[in-house]
């Protein structure tokens, strides 16, 4: 583990040459500009994240906080500010209304799958399937996950994608891997 002013980095490496795949990682990564505290959960380390306070604000009004401050484990794919920023301003501040409630939900609970699934078993999943992973999301869809080079694509209900930027955010409720696009259900 490398120490920089007390603070521990991630360092991620994906091989997928030989047919092979591994990972490697530190806790705490930093997002944001804070460090990511594996004995926090995933709605208290997201909130202290500048580059997350778009989908924290989507969490509280959806009202799902509580949910995943609870125990898990839960695997969240973390739209970032700049995810959200690619979504029709109107759309966005649409969905941040009460009455869109329902539909904020639906778009968040496609971004969380039971259980804690680090990057790993992702690309494990992803070799052992042929080339892709269907994960079933909390909202009830499919999410697929494919390698793009040594990256992980995400693929949505409605065939657009999210690239893993951070994978390996590890909570003491589930792992949270950062994704640079909002992705959506039917």
């Amino acid at each position: 583990m490398l120490k920089i002013k007390g603070l521990r980095t991630l360092t991620f490496a994906v091989a997928v040459a030989a047919g092979t795949a591994s990972v490697a990682y530190a806790a705490d990564p930093m997002v944001g500009g804070a460090p990511m505290m594996a004995s926090k959960t995933i709605v208290e380390n997201a909130s202290q994240a500048s580059t997350l306070t778009t989908l924290v604000a989507a969490v509280k009004q959806a009202g799902l906080v509580e949910t995943l401050s609870g125990p898990g484990p839960f695997t969240v794919f973390a739209p970032t500010n700049a995810a959200f920023a690619k979504l029709p301003k109107a759309t966005v501040e649409a969905l941040m209304k009460p009455e869109m409630k329902a539909d904020l939900t639906k778009i968040l609970t496609y971004h969380v799958v039971p259980g804690k699934i680090d990057a790993e078993e992702i690309v494990k999943e992803i070799k052992a399937g042929g080339g892709s992973y269907n994960m079933k999301t909390v909202e009830g869809e499919t999410l697929t996950a494919k390698m793009d080079g040594e990256k992980v694509a995400l693929i949505d209900a409605k065939g657009g994608g999210a690239i893993v930027e951070i994978p390996d955010v590890y909570q003491s409720n589930g792992v949270v891997h950062v994704i640079d696009s909002v992705l959506l259900p039917k």
